[in-house]
């Protein structure tokens, strides 16, 4: 049996992640880029997800800490639709096949923050299944954060 080697995951998986929303805490930081932040908006930001599902996966959030979908205020609800409108625009440039967009609320929905709300956007290919989620519990992501980033902004820029 191959063995893949992750030690990135362990700050994830074992770290103390305090009491503190991670959210939250990337929200007050001015280190958008060390925290792959890509845009911020009056309501709402969005950022890279540090352990995508596939090349491209960013999440839009409120910036209120806000943990259910009907507590949001029209404006952040508009913010959001908006920013995740603009998301899928810019990741068209990453030529996927289709996406996911969705929002996952509480744990036992898959939310890994369930204390605030925020839309997955998920840029898909044909193909991107394969047998390493299923039997060797890995994705496998081509690309690193960093490159994704900096093509993520460029394309954003573009849609301006």
């Amino acid at each position: 049996m191959k063995q893949i080697w992750a030690p990135w995951r362990s700050v994830y998986i074992g770290g103390d992640h305090g009491d503190k929303c991670v959210f939250c805490g990337i929200l007050e930081s001015e280190q958008d880029e060390e925290n792959l932040v890509l845009l911020r908006g009056d309501k709402t930001f969005v950022v890279m997800n540090r352990y995508p599902y596939t090349n491209g996966h960013v999440m839009v959030v409120p910036k209120r800490h806000v943990g259910e979908i009907e507590e949001l205020t029209e404006e952040e609800m508009l913010e959001l639709f908006k920013n995740t409108q603009k998301m899928v625009k810019a990741l068209r440039a990453f030529n996927p096949d289709g996406f996911n967009v969705g929002v996952n609320i509480g744990r036992i929905a898959g939310a890994g923050v369930p204390g605030h709300v925020h839309i997955h956007v998920v840029p898909r290919w044909g193909g991107d299944t394969n047998f390493m989620p299923v039997f060797g519990d890995v994705r496998v992501i081509s690309e690193s954060l960093e490159v994704t980033y900096q093509k993520l902004k460029d394309s954003m820029a573009k849609l301006k």
